[in-house]
């Protein structure tokens, strides 16, 4: 499998959008879409890492199938509000490495035993 950037994403779903999906549904739709695709995956984590059981009805869902589907929505809402992700992730992690340079390294929580 070919491996792609978050760029060629952003590209690969938009044109996605203009060929199968006609347009892109409201940023407000988008966000409903994103809030329901979160409750999946957080469905198949606890249920997998927590202590409830699947129902029958839970038995076919894949997590990455189910990360993927937020992922694509998230993509979604970052192309119609105009927003470069490799840009705005790298900022991010950049933001995060200074402001949390020592912190986790100092928290006493994540220290092995």
């Amino acid at each position: 499998m070919q491996e792609i950037t978050i760029k060629e994403a952003q590209i690969r779903v938009d044109d996605w959008i203009k060929t199968v999906g006609v347009r892109y549904f409201s940023e407000l739709t988008n966000l409903g879409q994103l809030t329901e695709e979160v409750g999946e995956v957080a469905r198949i984590i606890t249920r997998t890492y927590g202590d409830q059981s699947f129902k029958k009805s839970d038995e076919d869902h894949n997590l990455g199938d189910e990360l993927a589907d937020v992922l694509f929505v998230i993509i979604c809402l970052a192309n119609q509000t105009g927003v470069d992700l490799t840009e705005a992730l790298q900022k991010n992690l950049d933001k995060k490495t200074k402001r949390d340079f020592n912190r986790h390294k100092n928290n006493k929580k994540l220290k092995s035993n």
